[in-house]
């Protein structure tokens, strides 16, 4: 990969992380709750400024991959922080809400955006499809790489059996399905595949996912025949970001279901560098299009993982306020405080495991 593409991937997550914290900041700066520090990034702090007027404290700081919005007496276990005028808990719980909400709203109101835009400058693709199921991608170092697929390779038959189409359901490819019909204990597959005009047989070994599922290494999707261009107005463009945010939302419900199911784990997870190097192959193979797609997506993601009721996450600040305003009386300062260092502990475990599988992953030539 060229740097250019790995600096692309990390301008990325930065601007995603500001936009989620300038969420958070306005929307305290707007309900007049005092921010001690605004900080983009983590670990040792590169740049420094203090705003005279609000002595809140803005840092740049060397890993790019977070950020934080630090309020007055937020991870304080003593009770005398409340003291403190400017202490957050001494602010009513409506204000608090609004300002712990703004980030992820943010992270929407960014992918919306940016769709919107996307769509309204860039304009609709109109695609016309084949039968025929046609490779995408190859996976660096699979088995589908290594036993000769590329690009754009049309998929036309697995083991003598025609691959058109999708299946009888119609919930997935016809070529998948036979994938997993003949590959079973690892046997060995011919495949007939399509390249300028003339047809080749490969051999390769499909392996199985987490799940279960027979895979080869390449990305499918049915065979282009035509593409046109089309140019919607403004308000077909706003409907059209919507449609998209939502649809990519559902994806990551339906990923994170699979999480807390078991039925996907840790093996399918990516820390900070796993993200940034999939941004930088998929830029660095397909354009600005992938691009702006893949922003779109990881700010949805990221918008909705903070919004989970886990401790050192935005939504579980939220329940903890939501409480705060059922009981009419805020927990113990202690309990806060413990509930919110233990889920920081927990995040910075996940984060520093994901980050050494991805590492790790490179060095094997994996995903």
């Amino acid at each position: 990969m060229s740097i250019i593409y790995i600096l692309l991937a990390l301008l990325m997550l930065g601007i995603m992380v500001t936009v989620h914290e300038w969420g958070h900041f306005i929307a305290a700066r707007m309900t007049g709750i005092p921010v001690r520090e605004y900080a983009i990034g983590f670990g040792p702090q590169l740049l420094q400024w203090k705003s005279k007027k609000y002595e809140t404290v803005f840092t740049l700081r060397l890993i790019p991959a977070g950020g934080y919005c630090a309020f007055y007496g937020e991870d304080d276990p003593d009770e005398k922080a409340d003291e403190d005028p400017r202490a957050m808990r001494g602010f009513p719980v409506w204000k608090r809400l609004i300002t712990v909400f703004m980030g992820p709203c943010m992270n929407f109101v960014l992918a919306f955006l940016v769709g919107l835009g996307f769509y309204w400058i860039g304009g609709v693709t109109s695609v016309t499809f084949g039968d025929y199921v046609q490779v995408q991608s190859v996976n660096p170092g699979s088995a589908a790489d290594q036993a000769g697929f590329q690009a754009l390779d049309i998929l036309r038959q697995v083991n003598g059996e025609d691959a058109a189409g999708r299946s009888a359901d119609g919930q997935n490819y016809k070529f998948a399905d036979l994938v997993n019909k003949y590959g079973k204990d690892q046997t060995p597959l011919e495949i007939v595949v399509e390249r300028g005009g003339e047809e080749k047989t490969l051999t390769v070994t499909p392996q199985p996912d987490s799940s279960g599922r027979l895979l080869i290494g390449i990305t499918i999707s049915l065979q282009v025949l035509e593409e046109k261009k089309l140019q919607p107005d403004f308000l077909q463009s706003v409907s059209l970001s919507a449609q998209l945010c939502v649809r990519e939302g559902g994806l990551i419900i339906d990923s994170l279901g699979m999480i807390f199911s078991g039925r996907a784990g840790l093996n399918d997870m990516s820390g900070p560098v796993g993200v940034v190097r999939l941004v930088a192959q998929e830029t660095q193979q397909n354009g600005a299009e992938a691009y702006i797609l893949l922003l779109i997506f990881i700010s949805v993601n990221l918008g909705l993982v903070n919004l989970l009721p886990i401790p050192g996450l935005d939504g579980a600040q939220i329940i903890l306020l939501l409480v705060e305003a059922i009981r009419r009386k805020p927990l113990s300062r202690k309990a806060e405080a413990y509930i919110k260092l233990a889920g920081f502990a927990a995040l910075l475990a996940l984060f520093v495991l994901l980050t050494f599988q991805d590492i790790a992953s490179i060095f094997r030539g994996g995903r």
